[in-house]
């Protein structure tokens, strides 16, 4: 039998792994690149390992430069940002931005300063400064200066260039020098005393020369005296003819040259005022009622407000005060009278200093015409200057009557009489109400236009530019707004001139902010559509929209625009209106009071956009029926809801009495008779007159319709045949004839109803794929 193999435990496996590493480690396989030379401070770049190592760093080194390089070869469309630190996330923005300042400013200060000295060393001359030398401060004045310019005396050369000797002096020796020496040979002079003999000589030559210039000097100005004193007789007159025959030789300017001349004269541009952004309008306005709301406080106070305070100037510790103006009051006429000093009267002074002026002035009249021509360079900004004087002079007339008015010191009463007053007063700044309550508190016992007044004045202070809260304030004082005018709508009787005062106000909160403005106004008629449906899916019917919501819907329209396609707001109040005029039944002659509203602000939605609302014809054409007295016979026209054909509430426009032909449409709340029956005759006739208006205004807006005859056929049967007219005053007669004569004068435009001629699209079809084959 054989022996059983051994089993391989986990030592064999480990040893064998590793002589198998030993072996691919092999140091004889190791590649080691060598180098001829070891340079310090260079860095090596031979590679040392195992072959197939040394192969892959090689591949993946030139992947990184050779590869790279070869990728961007002929490419330009790739930007690299070689700026200092852009790809350094360690650094901060501000650390980068200073850091490629400083070198901008090092690179052009290299550039500039290559070849300068350094400017900290300071260069000297014998201890002086070469730079205070090059400035050249002891300017030599012309008058000390010699005739002969750059010649110097002989005795200057030889102290200074002589070379020294006996006395300091070397030269040659003259005759009379050698006596002199004999006689003098007693005391030798030394070098000081020469010098100081030479500076006497040069002062006394110094005086000697300024003498002369003075004399020549004073023969120079008496010369010109005398050539001005016969100057005159040397001057020859021409006669009055000669120089009207050389003005006449002057050649006429062309148009070109006078229009130059002109130009050159005319008014220059001045600079306006730069516009001002509506932050800094803002911050005028809220400075302005700070400034009048802290003088009212001061009145309430009793303290005495300057009706112009004098502004405090600024003057320095050096300031000389010697910029002074003496102004006319300032000046006062002095005189001698009776040997003693007369000090005239300012009306006086000011009665002399007019004549003067008056004087002087026709002097320069005088002198001018002489000298017209001379001086047209001279006058070229004459009017400019003209006008800054009289700025001055009108500012300081204003100063003069400030500071002329006498200080007035108030009694008790007229103190407490001004206080009364200051409480009396409209604030000028207040805060923004922070609920309706508060609004309403706010406005309480006020008129209208103070209503106004202070919603204005707190927009004014709480503008959005000014902090940062007062955006989401005056958002919310708009909610307000519109629930005070809901509330106004709701009182007894409504206080419609403050609601018409306060319509501006809320469109500049509108202008402001229209995003809450369209949520505000979305939510209230959202919530009047909802409530108008819960009341229809209980009862089956609903009332007419209430004083308030017909008032909601009048301000939408003035706020945000009706002539759209599709907008948030108006579109869903015209399908509220619509949604009104066809399912509230018309019960009184309130309801058709409220319907005509409804009607006007329809008309008003849609006068713009020409949109046509069936609605509103089906509703106009409902409440005249109402005035139809026989109603057994409507075969030619139909009553659609929310009106009945017959019943209890048909007759509701019906005019009972015969007289009611000789009444005026709107003068019957004048009359004297108020009794019910009068009161009800007016109603029925406002009502039937407005709804005529209305329909006549239909016909103007639709009359290009292709369907108009059709649309208004049923009014057209309605007011022919089955209205009496001669019940009607003489304005509703002539708003008939006009409306039928609009409807019958309209154009006939139908048209047949063809298919609409198209060119066909034919099919899609695929070319064919043809495939030759070999066969004959």
């Amino acid at each position: 039998m054989g022996k059983a193999p051994k089993k391989r435990n986990l030592a064999d496996k480990v040893r064998k792994t590793k002589t198998s590493t030993e072996i691919k480690n092999n140091p004889f396989e190791v590649k080691i690149n060598r180098k001829k030379f070891d340079i310090l401070g260079r860095k090596t770049k031979h590679d040392v390992g195992l072959p197939g190592v040394s192969r892959s760093k090689a591949i993946n080194k030139r992947k990184e430069t050779l590869l790279k390089e070869y990728k961007q070869k002929n490419k330009s469309n790739k930007f690299i940002d070689r700026r200092f630190g852009e790809y350094d996330t360690k650094m901060a923005p501000e650390d980068k931005i200073l850091q490629r300042f400083a070198m901008e400013r090092q690179r052009v200060h290299e550039k500039k300063d290559a070849y300068n000295l350094n400017e900290e060393e300071e260069l000297t001359h014998y201890g002086q400064s070469l730079a205070e030398m090059e400035k050249f401060n002891d300017i030599v004045n012309s008058d000390d200066e010699s005739e002969e310019k750059g010649l110097l005396s002989a005795e200057l050369t030889a102290s200074h260039f002589g070379g020294g000797g006996a006395g300091g002096l070397l030269r040659k020796k003259t005759p009379g020098d050698q006596q002199q020496e004999e006689e003098g040979s007693q005391r030798a002079k030394s070098r000081q005393e020469l010098i100081e003999e030479l500076i006497q000589k040069s002062k006394q030559e110094k005086r000697e020369r300024q003498v002369q210039r003075e004399e020549a000097q004073e023969l120079t100005e008496k010369l010109d005296q005398d050539w001005r004193s016969i100057q005159a007789l040397m001057v020859k007159k021409t006669p009055k003819a000669e120089q009207a025959t050389k003005q006449e030789e002057k050649p006429k300017l062309d148009e070109y040259d006078m229009m130059v001349r002109e130009l050159g004269f005319e008014m220059k541009a001045q600079p306006s005022e730069k516009m001002k952004t509506p932050e800094e309008l803002a911050r005028e306005e809220t400075e302005k009622l700070q400034k009048l709301e802290a003088d009212r406080l001061r009145r309430m106070m009793g303290d005495e407000v300057r009706d112009s305070p004098q502004s405090q100037i600024h003057m320095s510790a050096d300031d000389l005060n010697d910029g002074f103006i003496l102004d006319k009051d300032d000046k006062k006429t002095l005189s001698y009278q009776d040997g003693k000093w007369n000090i005239g009267e300012e009306s006086e002074g000011d009665g002399d200093e007019d004549g003067e002026e008056g004087e002087s002035d026709e002097e320069d009249e005088s002198e001018g015409d002489g000298e017209e021509e001379g001086s047209e360079e001279e006058d070229g900004h004459s009017d400019l200057d003209s006008e800054q004087e009289s700025e001055d002079e009108e500012r300081k007339q204003e100063e003069k009557e400030t500071s002329a008015k006498p200080k007035k010191t108030l009694s008790k009463e007229e103190m407490k009489a001004q206080q009364e007053a200051a409480k009396a007063e409209l604030p000028y700044t207040f805060t923004v109400p922070e609920s309706c309550s508060d609004l309403k508190d706010l406005l309480h016992g006020h008129t209208p236009d103070n209503q106004r007044l202070i919603v204005a004045r707190t927009q004014k202070c709480n503008h959005p530019s000014l902090a940062v809260g007062n955006k989401l304030k005056l958002q919310k004082l708009f909610g307000f707004l519109l629930e005070y005018i809901g509330e106004l709508a709701t009182r007894t009787p409504p206080e419609l001139p403050t609601i018409d005062k306060l319509i501006p106000e809320l469109y500049a909160l509108c202008q402001m902010f229209p995003e809450a403005a369209c949520k505000a106004m979305q939510s209230i008629l959202g919530d009047a559509a909802h409530s108008m449906e819960e009341v229809l899916e209980v009862k089956g019917h609903a009332a007419f929209p209430a004083l308030d919501m017909l008032i909601y819907l009048k301000v939408t329209a003035l706020l945000f625009p009706t002539s759209d396609f599709r907008h948030p707001v108006t579109t869903p109040a015209l399908l509220y209106m619509s949604q009104a005029l066809t399912k509230c039944p018309v019960r009184s002659l309130q309801d058709v009071t409220s319907g005509l509203v409804l009607c006007c602000l329809a008309m008003e939605y849609v006068s713009f956009s020409k949109r046509f609302l069936p609605e509103l014809i089906n509703f106009l054409a409902g409440t005249l029926h109402l005035a139809v007295q026989d109603k057994t016979s409507l075969g030619s026209y139909t009553v659609v809801p929310p009106f009945r054909p017959s019943g209890k509430n048909s007759d509701l426009l019906v005019l009972s009495d015969s007289e009611s032909s000789c009444l005026p449409v709107l003068t019957v709340w004048l009359s004297a008779d108020t009794s019910t029956r009068a009161i009800l005759m007016s109603r029925q006739l406002i009502c039937l007159s407005t709804c005529l208006d209305l329909v006549k205004q239909c016909c103007l807006l639709y009359k290009d319709l292709t369907s108009f005859l059709h649309i208004f056929q049923p009014i057209r049967t309605l007011l022919s045949k089955h209205l009496s007219v001669h019940t009607l005053p003489e304005p509703l007669q002539e708003l008939h004839s006009e409306i039928l004569e609009a409807i019958s004068s309209a154009p006939v435009t139908h048209i047949r109803l063809v298919f609409e001629k198209k060119k066909p699209i034919p099919l899609k079809l695929l070319t064919p794929k043809i495939v030759e084959s070999g066969r004959p």
